[in-house]
């Protein structure tokens, strides 16, 4: 790592980092919003039993070190202005009082609680909180992880100084504090204003004598110093402001340029993300999905980050022995309804989250016969994880304009199904790193240093829905639909 020596000289640049799943990437930003500089480093996952994932907390600190010192290199030295921290949401990283690992993190992929949280479910604890803060529970959650560990691994639990999130224990290690934001505390435990914790879900989940382990909620954002451990640790100079948050599913919205009521963000990434800004919380109707707080007072998303997504498609095109340059000539190979092959895309081994709660949730095709080619499975695919798009939007209440990021909006074809599955136009969000983007322009207005949003956000591309193909997808949707409430009938006998 570079040493400094005296007060460093900060420039006019805004890192953005984004500590994905698989991946954690870095962006270094002009005041404008163009892209002076981005660095990738792969994140790697363990399965150290049945339905259990897990990360190495310090590989993910080791490859946001690498992609700092790498954009450093390609900037020539440049030291930001300011640094920006997102990432994955949920599970649970056990940190001591330093930020240091006391186990491996949980991934929010995790299943080792889906019993528990089934009887959550039955008992109606699972509605409880849902009523409270408008965010519906999963297997991979912060509550029933924890209280599997409560009951399982108590010792971790008394180790641990902070039962915390991925970003969070980046931003201790880098400055020292220890916070969260809104956003990563909305599920499970905030209330429903985002600002502190709500005693009723402590108490429902049965982890009131837990509360000490979660970090303090600082609105709008938590912000810091680089430290001299930190800067030891990152290469980062000491003194440099940092600032943490919102968790990526937010950040995204920000960075995709979602700012008015009633508009979203789909995000076609290993998951399918799918997001409205809305300007009160509603806990009633069916419990699913989540409600997160912004930095902006009286602002919140309905998320419905859906467990479907590009993993799926990635599943089809190695079963079939198709690279993903191929995507597009294979969608394109076959017309509008894929020969009559219907697909229910739920692959995910901890179920579905969104717009429904099954973690008996399964995949199945449908309608296929001795001429069925590679290119109606994959357009298939494509056409279900549309139609779980316009699934999660309508729970959602989408009523404006919607964008649109992510691994899968480098296909304009599949980008096509969606639009005339949604029956509305998409507008591409300015790339690259719409997180990392998010994350900066959040920290921007948290510390209060003027940017143009419009310069930062304006949209790339507009892609129209397909006129000649509405009744298709019309009615595909709608056997989608059958097709779900059937197969949910049988994840139930199964």
């Amino acid at each position: 790592m570079p040493e400094f020596s005296g007060p460093p000289t900060f420039g006019t640049t805004y890192l953005g980092i984004d500590i994905g799943t698989s991946v954690a990437k870095a962006a270094l930003f002009d005041e404008l919003g163009n892209v002076v500089a981005v660095a990738t480093s792969l994140l790697e996952l363990s399965y150290p039993g049945p339905g259990q994932v897990e990360q190495d907390p310090d590989a993910v600190i080791r490859g946001v070190a690498e992609v700092i010192a790498a954009i450093r290199r390609e900037s020539g030295g440049d030291v930001p202005r300011v640094v920006a921290v997102t990432g994955q949401g949920d599970g649970v990283w056990l940190l001591d009082a330093n930020g240091h690992p006391v186990r491996p993190a949980i991934s929010w992929m995790d299943g080792r609680a889906g019993g528990l949280l089934s009887h959550w479910e039955a008992e109606g604890i699972a509605e409880k909180v849902f009523r409270i803060n408008g965010n519906a529970l999963f297997s991979g959650a912060q509550a029933p992880i924890l209280r599997w560990l409560d009951e399982h691994e108590p010792a971790s639990l008394a180790r641990a100084t902070t039962s915390g999130f991925c970003k969070d224990m980046v931003f201790q290690r880098l400055t020292g504090v220890r916070a969260t934001d809104s956003s990563d505390a909305s599920l499970p435990f905030a209330d429903a204003s985002g600002a502190d914790y709500s005693d009723e879900v402590l108490a429902a989940t049965g982890l009131t004598h837990r509360r000490e382990l979660l970090a303090p909620i600082v609105r709008p954002l938590p912000t810091g110093q680089v430290s001299a451990e930190g800067a030891r640790e990152f290469g980062l100079p000491e003194g440099t402001t940092v600032v943490a948050g919102p968790f990526d599913l937010p950040a995204c919205a920000l960075g995709g340029g979602v700012s008015e009521l009633g508009e979203g963000l789909l995000t076609v990434g290993t998951t399918l993300a799918c997001q409205v800004l809305i300007g009160e919380v509603d806990t009633a109707g069916n419990p699913s999905g989540m409600t997160l707080a912004t930095p902006t007072e009286g602002r919140w998303l309905r998320a419905m980050p859906a467990m479907v997504g590009c993993a799926s498609l990635d599943w089809v095109l190695a079963l079939l022995g198709l690279r993903h340059a191929q995507l597009d000539e294979a969608v394109n190979g076959t017309p509008p309804g894929a020969n009559g092959v219907e697909m229910l895309p739920y692959l995910a081994p901890s179920g579905e989250r969104a717009p429904f709660v099954d973690s008996r949730a399964r995949g199945q095709y449908s309608g296929m016969r001795l001429t069925t080619t590679r290119e109606d499975l994959v357009r298939a695919t494509c056409e279900s994880l549309a139609y779980a798009a316009k699934d999660c939007f309508e729970a959602a209440g989408l009523a404006g304009r919607l964008l649109v990021c992510g691994g899968g909006a480098r296909s304009v074809p599949w980008l096509r199904i969606f639009a005339s599955v949604l029956g509305r136009p998409l507008y591409v969000a300015r790339s690259p790193e719409v997180g990392a983007r998010g994350a900066v322009l959040a920290a921007l207005g948290a510390i209060d240093i003027p940017h143009d949003v419009h310069a930062w956000t304006h949209p790339e591309a507009v892609i129209e829905p397909q006129l000649d193909t509405l009744d298709i997808y019309q009615d595909g949707y709608a056997r989608y639909l059958r097709h779900k409430q059937s197969a949910q009938s049988l994840w139930r006998a199964s």
